[in-house]
C-alpha cells in the first residue's frame, strides 16, 4: 500500500512542479491546427470515398 501512496504523491509533485503547461494562447493555436489539420484530412476521406464510389459505380453498370 506504500507504493500505491508514493506513486500518487511522487505523480502529484511532477504535475504540480516538474511539468510546463502551455499558455492559454499556445493552447488556443494549438487547437486551431488540429481542428483544420481534422477538416482536411476529413475532405480528403470524403473526396476519396465519392471518387471509389463512383468508379465501383462505373464498373458495375458497365457489367449488367
Amino acid at each position: 500500500m506504500a507504493k500505491v501512496l508514493d506513486f500518487f504523491k511522487d505523480s502529484y509533485t511532477e504535475i504540480t512542479e516538474k511539468v510546463t503547461w502551455p499558455t492559454w494562447s499556445q493552447l488556443q493555436s494549438h487547437a486551431v491546427i488540429v481542428l483544420v489539420a481534422s477538416v482536411i484530412i476529413a475532405l480528403v476521406i470524403f473526396v476519396m470515398d465519392k471518387a471509389s464510389s463512383n468508379v465501383m459505380e462505373l464498373l458495375y453498370n458497365t457489367a449488367s
